[in-house]
């Protein structure tokens, strides 16, 4: 976690600002839907000043194996639509991170996310649920 939260603090997000229609927030909810994530929350950090980027989109998998999947796949719809690479990938056996800057890709085994509780941390930041 402590490695994590360096990598984050050690830049800061652009002057633009995202929305919940641009088409790298949309990429990365298509790909992450795309390999069953589960509970996929968006928090939209941006009128938090301590915040390191725009979003951070949150989700669950089942497995090792489906963490990687779906962080294989964000990667790829995202280099396919967007031809953005991520800034930093933080991989782990339960957690993975992947940086785009303005956009912060949290794929969690459940009890993982449970025991971090980025969305409490965040409380004020303004929250929707992409499982559709």
């Amino acid at each position: 976690m402590e490695k994590i939260i360096t990598v984050l603090q050690g830049r800061k997000k652009s002057a633009e600002g995202l929305t919940r229609s641009s088409k790298l927030f949309k990429s990365v909810i298509k790909a992450v839907q795309e390999k069953k994530a589960e509970n996929i929350v968006s928090l939209d950090l941006k009128k938090i000043d301590e915040a390191v980027a725009d979003f951070f989109i949150l989700c669950e998998a089942q497995s090792n194996t489906q963490i990687k999947a779906i962080v294989d796949n964000v990667e790829k719809i995202v280099k396919e639509d967007c031809d953005e690479l991520p800034y930093h990938v933080e991989r782990g056996e339960k957690w993975t991170l992947i940086d785009y800057v303005n956009i912060v890709v949290h794929v969690f085994e459940r009890d993982h996310r449970k025991f971090y509780n980025l969305e409490s941390l965040w409380g004020d930041a303004g929250r929707v649920e992409h499982n559709d």
